[in-house]
């Protein structure tokens, strides 16, 4: 008995192609430490990493290890929180971006200038 292979191709429109390869995401793992007094923190789901050339704004997906707005994660005097942020990813073309906190009072996330690497994978340090 013999077997038969069925070759069939398949084509992929290219706009679509072009958006399956730009869907990565963008992982920032942040140290905030409470250096004189009991402190706390949250993240608000308005936080973005926002590409400096193009503007784009790409949005949290995910936090791990501090809770979201309204809630807050306290942090003992001298010691650090230790948290994980997701963001979807940003265009093939950004070589540096922020990450925003934008929020409606003061003391929001915000780390400038972060110069884009391979990897997509990025360590901050937040001191109170």
């Amino acid at each position: 008995m013999s077997a038969t292979i069925l070759e069939k191709k398949i084509f992929i429109d290219f706009e679509l192609l072009t958006n399956i390869e730009e869907e990565n995401q963008v992982i920032i793992h942040c140290c905030m430490t409470a250096d004189e007094y009991a402190n706390a923190a949250r993240i608000w789901p308005s936080t973005f990493i926002i590409d400096n050339q193009s503007g784009k704004r790409c949005q949290l997906v995910f936090a791990d290890g501090i809770t979201m707005y309204p809630n807050w994660t306290y942090i003992e005097e001298g010691s650090s929180l230790n948290f994980t942020l997701i963001f979807n990813g940003l265009p093939k073309s950004c070589q540096s971006f922020d990450l925003v906190e934008i929020i409606p009072q003061a003391g929001g996330f915000e780390y400038r200038k972060i110069n884009r690497n391979k990897s997509d994978v990025y360590h901050i340090n937040f001191h109170e």
